[in-house]
């Protein structure tokens, strides 16, 4: 798992983490911990750049879903962007695009927030 990263910059009011690395049933855990973690920042902006993911199973979504459950609870707004082509279709085929948020860029999430 050395090639998994969640790398953290804040840009205005937005919290920006860029994910690295597959996300599936073995490395689940460990990105679930990592987001845990940028939520309890505190952040009211969370963008999750996921130009890094390669590959995301069911498992790997599961992830993102909870992760934007935990910030929605807190009052935080997560916003997935970046997304991989391959992602977007598993997002558009589960129903997960009509929860998670998705934009094209960070620029364009920020802007949305207003960051």
């Amino acid at each position: 798992m050395a090639d998994l990263s969640v790398e953290r910059s804040a840009s205005g009011r937005c919290l920006v983490a860029r994910v690295g690395g597959e996300m599936d049933y073995v490395t689940g855990p460990w990105f679930r911990a990592r987001f845990r973690e940028l939520i309890a920042r505190g952040g009211r902006f969370l963008v999750l750049d996921l130009a890094g993911v390669p590959f995301c199973d069911s498992a790997g979504l599961n992830e993102l879903i909870t992760a934007w459950r935990r910030a929605d609870a807190v009052g935080a707004v997560l916003v997935l962007v970046c997304v991989p082509e391959h992602l977007r279709r598993i997002l558009e085929m589960t129903g997960a695009d009509q929860c998670l948020r998705v934009c094209d860029t960070v620029a364009d999430a920020e802007a949305f927030f207003g960051c």
